[in-house]
């Protein structure tokens, strides 16, 4: 990987989609991030940047495929070994990224707040799109992403900005990047401890 190069928030978003924009056919992305770095929020931005080069691209929330409420809670509301396994790895191979090669994909399976089925249909997927799944603890589960961005959050800097109420949720963070390991797998690594100066660390 090459060093950290600065890049303005503005920028970010852009300079991801031009690096995604020159790859052909149908890219699978994990978009890799703490809840407390927004992903769906970078998500969102880098879409738009995407459709802006003449991309297609969608945004899938990882949060929309999780387990359901039973299984996520078996073990307490606050158990950081539970909150590892919150995905539904399986249903997001099968619904999205095993889908989309041919052509479709479920924008959503349950609704993380009711735990309801959202119910939604399968939808179209244009050749070429870029398909943009954003979330926590997404890499490790062997999914067949083609490239991955892990936005990086230090230990401290997580602790500074998780809302207390969710403080319980880092001790899972911090077994995620000794096992998981993302900084170093990643295809492309953004520094976030501070959202006002990000860099860029990668092909990006």
């Amino acid at each position: 990987m090459t060093g950290w190069q600065p890049v303005t928030p503005t920028d970010l978003p852009v300079r991801l989609a031009r690096w995604l924009a020159t790859m052909p056919g149908l890219v699978r992305v994990a978009l890799d991030a703490p809840p407390a770095s927004q992903p769906d929020a970078l998500a969102a931005a880098l879409v738009e940047a995407l459709r802006a080069l003449g991309r297609p691209a969608v945004h899938v929330r990882a949060a929309a495929f999780w387990r359901d409420a039973s299984l996520r809670f078996e073990h307490g509301r606050e158990d950081p070994d539970s909150y590892l396994q919150w995905l539904d790895a399986d249903a997001l191979r099968r619904e999205v990224l095993d889908a989309a090669p041919h052509g479709s994909y479920l924008p959503s399976l349950r609704d993380e707040t009711t735990n309801r089925s959202t119910r939604a249909a399968p939808e179209s997927l244009a050749a070429g799109a870029v398909l943009m799944i954003s979330g926590a603890l997404l890499l490790g589960h062997g999914l067949p992403f083609d490239r991955t961005v892990h936005v990086r959050l230090s230990p401290a800097a997580r602790r500074r900005r998780t809302p207390a109420e969710d403080s319980w949720t880092l001790p899972a963070f911090d077994a995620y990047d000794a096992s998981v390991r993302p900084t170093e797998n990643a295809d492309v690594v953004v520094k976030w401890d501070d959202p006002r100066h990000p860099a860029v660390r990668g092909p990006a």
